[in-house]
């Protein structure tokens, strides 16, 4: 699941409707005109994901099922529709598969064991309970994620994926909209990094756990392939809203620690996100 940012499209949406009525005349006929738009529309989208993201156009050809990738795509705002489709395929071939398809191609196996360990929710209040991502994923009404560690890390994997088609996908972004595409990864990577710290200092049992080759191995694959991701975006400017804080939390060497123990090496901080040439678009405190 991927959390989606609201954006103002009713006047495009009469424009559009407008013309249609101009144009065709009868609800049949404009009915008509729109599944030729949608049909022309999803192969022009399609075909700049293979010319411009080889990532996100092996996901694609990885459906079975390609109409639930379609179904993200309006063309309204295809760097974000594409982005989307690819995050949200992910986590379709992840459930199939049981397993983490990786950006660079090649599968993690899905570590069930960690089911068992203490629930991701507990991790929220030691956030900002009015943030989007922590609603999305821990809060009460949240996804899977927040009871299964599993999917928090599904998330993870999904988030990398969207942010690595986003940049791949530049040359088609929308100049007068905000973007976000930083803030879900870098949200995602502050909950694993969160919850690994309070495994290791209250929950005994999961610390443990997290310790075991499966799971060791997936945080391991994961997050570096996480960080490579974030890193590579940082030369992009005003690519999230409210990615600095998370990043932020991400470079304090005290949150570290527990993380650092299950990679074997220290958490690369993403400094070049943090600087002025790359400041969000807005700031909002995301963690206390």
């Amino acid at each position: 699941m991927k959390v989606m940012t609201k954006v103002n499209v009713m006047h495009g949406c009469f424009l559009a409707a407008l013309g249609l009525v101009l144009a065709f005349g009868s609800p049949q006929a404009i009915a008509a005109a729109r599944r030729g738009d949608r049909s022309d529309c999803h192969s022009r989208a399609i075909a700049e994901l293979q010319r411009l993201s080889a990532h996100g156009y092996a996901i694609y050809q990885a459906m079975g099922d390609k109409k639930q990738f379609l179904n993200w795509v309006t063309c309204d705002d295809v760097q974000t529709e594409l982005s989307t489709g690819v995050h949200e395929s992910v986590h379709l071939l992840t459930a199939e598969k049981d397993a983490y398809p990786l950006i660079a191609g090649g599968l993690v196996r899905r570590p069930h064991e960690v089911s068992r360990f203490f629930p991701p929710k507990q991790i929220a209040k030691s956030l900002d309970a009015r943030d989007a991502y922590v609603q999305s994923y821990l809060g009460p009404n949240g996804a899977s994620s927040k009871d299964d560690f599993m999917y928090l890390l599904d998330e993870l994997n999904a988030y990398s994926h969207d942010l690595d088609a986003a940049i791949a996908l530049v040359p088609l972004q929308l100049r007068d909209r905000e973007v976000d595409h930083r803030d879900g990864l870098a949200a995602l990577m502050t909950f694993v990094m969160r919850y690994v710290d309070t495994a290791q200092k209250a929950q005994p049992a999961t610390w443990q756990g997290l310790q075991r080759s499966e799971p060791k191995k997936a945080i391991q694959t994961l997050w570096s392939q996480a960080e490579t991701t974030l890193a590579s975006s940082c030369g992009l400017p005003a690519f999230g809203l409210h990615d600095r804080d998370y990043i932020a939390n991400l470079c304090e060497k005290k949150n570290a620690g527990p993380l650092a123990e299950l990679l074997e090496r220290a958490p690369v901080c993403p400094a070049d996100c943090l600087a002025p040439a790359t400041t969000s678009s807005t700031s909002s405190s995301s963690s206390r």
